[in-house]
């Protein structure tokens, strides 16, 4: 492992030159806010913040970003709209765009970089007033605790996480942030000892300070606010990844692990793919993104009310126009006939209840050996996408999330399989009928 570690190293810190070309552009931004807010008597202060900052940065990866200090006096109204005409007049030779946290914050890109500007409150630690509150006293904190050879562990533990597809603290990827990154190197000193850790991780394993209980699979306490536990923003799937990438390579350390994996796609399976497609109106990608995993899920739980079993499902947008939906079903073509436990004879009212509302749509009835009765309906549907067509036709408010249901109203398609993907959809669907890469690391 150490080998891997030590090679692994020697590609992930940025070059002379690279570092240099990041500091012009990290320059010439600070400067076009620091000019821009001038104008401003609520905001008293802007300083960098992130893994720019904290040299915790990857050189393919290196957002800047910059953070504008408000009066902890400011109202969210002026906090807000303020924040925003910094960001568009500071940025507006740049192509500028709104993004959203709890707040929004502006974006734009010189020379490929991304450049964030980010408004937060002047407040003291635990007195938050907005999600980006707590960035600053995080960039300071690690800027004091990281030791160089941990800041270069925290890129090899960034590598790792980008190349098995689970580094990214957006709603979309719901994976592994930068600070989660640190916080782990921080907390076990470094890459290798975090693979050892994590490989023999246990169930509700809390790691830091806390007198909190959380209820996620594991916690990792936020050094900064005690209170917080960053593992609520990574999915369970993303969580399991990690550990089990982390157990085959304390097995069997590789530079495999640090490369992108091609997924092994099981084509016989495109046919069992439920795909909806809707356009939708252009709003930020956090809200769309988060709006149609909504929607995802609880259509899942619709068709499997339906009778349809959902093994996996999906979602995805291009965040221009349109989103895609994807169930990834056992069939597609059901029983048109389900059986359906009702209670044992034993419970008088409940057992005459049952009866009651289902002997008139029943096409059998009896008492089971189990001591239940049990009654035989018929289904209405017994194809995925009919059944699909009619749920969202006669039950859109209860299906879809309120803020998709008018893009819901002006239209959408219901197919089966790849029919109508482009290469780009196609490669997306793909995920839901291949193997999970982190997998075959054991094979």
């Amino acid at each position: 492992m150490k080998q891997i570690i030590t090679k692994i190293t020697k590609n992930v810190i940025p070059s002379s030159t690279i570092e240099k070309s990041k500091n012009e552009i990290s320059n010439l931004a600070f400067k076009l806010v620091e000019k821009e807010i001038k104008k401003y008597p609520e905001v008293i202060g802007l300083e960098f913040g992130g893994s720019f900052a904290k040299g915790t940065w990857l050189a393919k990866d290196a957002d800047i970003d910059i953070f504008v200090r408000f009066k902890k006096s400011t109202t969210e109204d002026k906090f807000e709209k303020i924040s925003k005409k910094i960001g568009f007049e500071s940025l507006k030779k740049y192509s500028p765009y709104v993004r959203y946290s709890e707040h929004p914050y502006v974006e734009a890109k010189i020379k490929n970089t991304k450049i964030n500007v980010v408004p937060f409150y002047d407040v003291k630690v635990g007195e938050w007033k907005s999600a980006a509150d707590r960035s600053t006293f995080h960039t300071k904190f690690m800027q004091k605790s990281l030791t160089l050879k941990m800041k270069n562990n925290v890129r090899i533990l960034k590598t790792f996480l980008k190349s098995n597809g689970i580094y990214g603290a957006e709603i979309a990827k719901q994976g592994f942030s930068g600070y989660v990154c640190e916080v782990l190197v921080l907390h076990y000193g470094s890459f290798e000892n975090i693979v050892n850790t994590i490989s023999e991780i246990k169930e509700c394993q809390v790691i830091g300070k806390t007198s909190k209980k959380f209820e996620t699979l594991i916690a990792i306490i936020d050094p900064i606010d005690n209170n917080r536990n960053l593992a609520a923003a990574i999915s369970n799937e993303n969580l399991g990844k990690f550990i089990l990438i982390c157990r085959a390579f304390k097995n069997k350390s590789t530079l495999n692990f640090f490369k992108n994996k091609q997924l092994k796609v099981s084509k016989k399976y495109w046919e069992n793919l439920l795909v909806i497609k809707f356009s939708f109106k252009i709003r930020s990608p956090d809200i769309i993104w988060g709006q149609i995993k909504r929607a995802t899920s609880s259509l899942s739980t619709q068709l499997e009310l339906g009778g349809f079993h959902v093994l996996r499902s999906n979602c995805y947008t291009d965040q221009k126009k349109d989103a895609w939906l994807f169930f990834f079903l056992e069939s597609t073509e059901i029983n048109q006939i389900y059986s359906k436990n009702g209670p044992d004879f034993f419970r008088e009212e409940s057992s005459k209840s049952f009866i009651s509302k289902n002997l008139k749509n029943t096409e059998l009835m009896w008492i089971g050996n189990n001591g239940k009765i049990i009654s035989v309906e018929k289904r209405k549907n017994t194809d995925a996408v009919k059944f699909m067509s009619e749920f969202l036709k006669k039950n859109l408010q209860t299906g879809i999330p309120k803020g998709l249901q008018s893009d819901f109203k002006r239209g959408y398609k219901i197919t089966i399989g790849k029919k109508n993907l482009s290469k780009s959809i196609k490669e997306v669907a793909n995920e839901l009928i291949s193997t999970d890469g982190t997998l075959i690391y054991f094979n």
